[in-house]
């Protein structure tokens, strides 16, 4: 998608067209591999280093370690390359992530203060801003691990 609309009048001012949720969950897997993104609800104008650190994020990282954490920083050193960041936007890698936990909260938050408009229960709002914040200090945490292997 961040190909086709590079230096697309879609894409606007900003570099592509983001899905803006390329977590796990909008993904549909066929034989246990990933197929196809889903659910563009959220799609519009936007750095593609947005979307990286959100998959990066939402694939790679969990403060549950359910990988060791090296193994979490070598995955999201996985995604740079796959992607073909450059240096530049490798090295600014976690501090889009970070950000990207950061906008995770404002986002329901803003539901939490409007719950007539929430697409979900009051109940898992609460968790999803928890689980941002968690996930949050965790990389804010760790991060010269995960800066380490991404120069």
């Amino acid at each position: 998608m961040h190909d086709a609309t590079r230096g697309s009048d879609l894409a606007g001012r900003y570099d592509v067209v983001c899905h803006h949720d390329p977590g796990p969950n909008n993904v549909v897997f066929q034989n246990g591999l990933p197929a196809a993104f889903i659910d563009f609800a959220e799609a519009a104008p936007g750095s593609r280093l947005e979307d990286v650190a959100y998959l990066a994020w939402t694939w790679s990282i969990s403060s549950k370690e359910s990988l060791p954490l090296p193994r979490q920083a070598e995955q999201v050193r996985i995604v740079a390359d796959a992607y073909g960041l450059e240096p530049s936007e490798r090295h600014a890698l976690v501090d889009c992530i970070l950000e990207r936990q950061e906008r995770n909260v404002r986002f329901w938050a803003d539901f939490q203060a409007r719950p007539e408009t929430a697409p979900a229960t009051t109940s898992q709002i609460a968790d999803r801003i928890e689980w941002s914040r968690r996930e949050h200090a965790y990389l804010f945490t760790h991060r010269d691990i995960f800066d380490l292997v991404l120069t």
